[in-house]
């Protein structure tokens, strides 16, 4: 893959408007835009196939959640969209990811339609070794990633999302075939914000994964443009 095709942009804005100036702004050098559920939220179902028809491909950051039919149900619900890929929260467990994977390879085969890739959440990069221990979680954070990074592989996800520290582990662990998107990503002139597991974007290349997710560095920069090109610099060093 190129970095064009590796770099996904994060549209973490509350309207369609300001997602689609962004798009408009940035499609000649990204190829995939991520949709959160604050822009999922504000602009529903449709936003996906506007970003299309600007000729580009969408991560859908859903990170799906519940009951094994719940969440088979929402997946069945997003199949049709369009999306490039989807995901889920791997702590749901085996029962719930193995449903969603089901869900979508019928809905697909029901629409005739490409299949949307479907990834699990692990640990989230916001979250540290602190964090993982107030929710009860007493696995440091290494040993739990591939833990449920392991599970989601098993229940037949294609990958996973996790942070580029982790991003070695897994991809020596468990193939050069599986999925790995590293969020957290942060250029070496971008301040980290909420991010506790960060990497420079050649770092998280060279660790592993196959797509890295950055937003405000790129969305609030002053020339979105030109901040997209000084990352694909960065990635190939």
């Amino acid at each position: 893959m190129t970095n064009k095709d590796r770099l996904i942009v994060a549209l973490d804005v509350d309207t369609e408007a300001k997602a689609l100036e962004l798009v408009r702004k940035l499609k000649n050098d990204v190829k995939i835009f991520k949709v959160g559920l604050e822009l999922f939220s504000s602009a529903g179902t449709s936003i996906v196939g506007k970003i299309k028809k600007e000729g580009c491909e969408v991560f859908l950051d859903l990170k799906f959640h519940d009951i094994p039919n719940t969440v088979a149900r929402a997946a069945t619900a997003v199949t049709g969209l369009g999306a490039f890929m989807i995901n889920v929260h791997a702590l749901g467990g085996y029962e719930m990811m193995k449903k969603a994977v089901e869900a979508v390879r019928q809905e697909a085969s029901r629409l005739k339609t490409e299949r949307p890739k479907l990834i699990a959440v692990t640990v989230l990069t916001s979250t540290d070794e602190n964090g993982l221990k107030r929710v009860g979680i007493s696995d440091n954070i290494e040993s739990e990633v591939m833990k449920l990074a392991s599970l989601a592989k098993e229940a037949g996800l294609d990958g996973v999302v996790a942070s580029a520290k982790e991003a070695g582990l897994i991809r020596a662990g468990l193939g050069k075939e599986f999925l790995i998107v590293t969020p957290g990503v942060r250029p070496s002139w971008a301040a980290s914000g909420d991010q506790r597991r960060v990497a420079a974007p050649a770092d998280a290349i060279k660790g592993g994964a196959d797509y890295i997710v950055i937003g405000r560095p790129v969305t609030e920069a002053a020339d979105p443009g030109e901040a997209a090109k000084r990352i694909a610099e960065e990635m190939e060093r």
